[in-house]
């Protein structure tokens, strides 16, 4: 079985919020369960700015072949075995917005 890392970008199916319809895409992988999962946000070259979304500045450092947002509010456990091919990996820069943007997502108020 394929390993994917947290900041990897891969292609696979990414499932609409329908629970129906799903497109090939490029997705961020955010958690490798250490089990038969991952955990993927997904990526698109439609450029939305809300507080969810994060630029990616290093596009080809990623695989990516038109500038991206990552949507970190779409996401998806799917199995490793969906992934079609790996695209590449964020730069640290990239990442670190990524990081951010998720710890003000999630941070739980007590």
């Amino acid at each position: 079985m394929t390993t994917y890392e947290p900041g990897d970008v891969v292609l696979l199916a990414f499932p609409f919020t329908d629970g129906i319809r799903q497109k090939q895409r490029p997705a961020l992988v955010l958690l490798n369960t250490g089990d038969p999962d991952i955990v993927l946000a997904r990526i698109t070259s439609q450029l939305y700015t809300t507080a969810f979304d994060v630029a990616l500045s290093d596009q080809a450092e990623a695989g990516l072949l038109l500038p991206s947002v990552v949507r970190l509010h779409k996401l998806a456990t799917l199995e490793k075995g969906t992934v079609s091919r790996y695209l590449g990996h964020l730069s640290a820069q990239d990442w670190a917005k990524v990081r951010s943007v998720l710890n003000a997502l999630w941070s739980l108020s007590p």
